[in-house]
């Protein structure tokens, strides 16, 4: 690589910034057109629990970065649309873990399908070289900070 091949981190924050303002819209997008009113922290919060399957409230909430007392109250929304369920542990009753339901599942399933379809539009603009580079450059972005990963909408998960 040549030293004009490298770039400012100033010019990468702001590629990366204008990436992720694309990507808030497809995701906004791909919610709006659901049945359910979904926010995006309640869809992360179901990503989470497709992935990395059913899940105590206090694992919950810190795997998607809100208090005890938000995720509490949001899982009860959740809950009222049969979008996740709650489930007592036999070992100690007082341990409730909290799981996705079928309808949950088709949700996520859903709106992965809506944005694969509308970001494959976009990717089919840019040509075959550059998308080496990108899935390149967008995997290792993705694993720095340990996000969770999107299932493939076959297996029933997404973001």
């Amino acid at each position: 690589m040549k030293s004009s091949d490298f770039q400012p981190l100033e010019s990468v924050v702001d590629a990366v910034l204008s990436a992720s303002r694309v990507l808030v819209a497809v995701a906004a997008r791909s919610l709006s057109e659901i049945d359910e009113e979904v926010t995006l922290t309640q869809y992360r919060t179901l990503v989470v629990l497709a992935s990395r399957g059913p899940q105590n409230l206090a694992g919950l909430a810190e795997s998607v970065g809100v208090t005890p007392a938000t995720a509490t109250r949001m899982c009860d929304r959740l809950v009222k649309k049969r979008l996740i369920a709650r489930q007592p542990q036999m070992e100690d009753r007082r341990q409730v873990r909290l799981a996705l339901t079928k309808k949950g599942l088709e949700l996520v399933g859903a709106v992965t399908d809506r944005r694969r379809h509308e970001i494959g539009a976009i990717v089919n603009s840019i040509g075959p070289a550059e998308r080496a580079v990108l899935v390149q450059a967008l995997s290792r972005f993705a694993a720095a900070p340990g996000e969770v990963p999107e299932q493939d909408s076959s297996a029933g998960g997404g973001l």
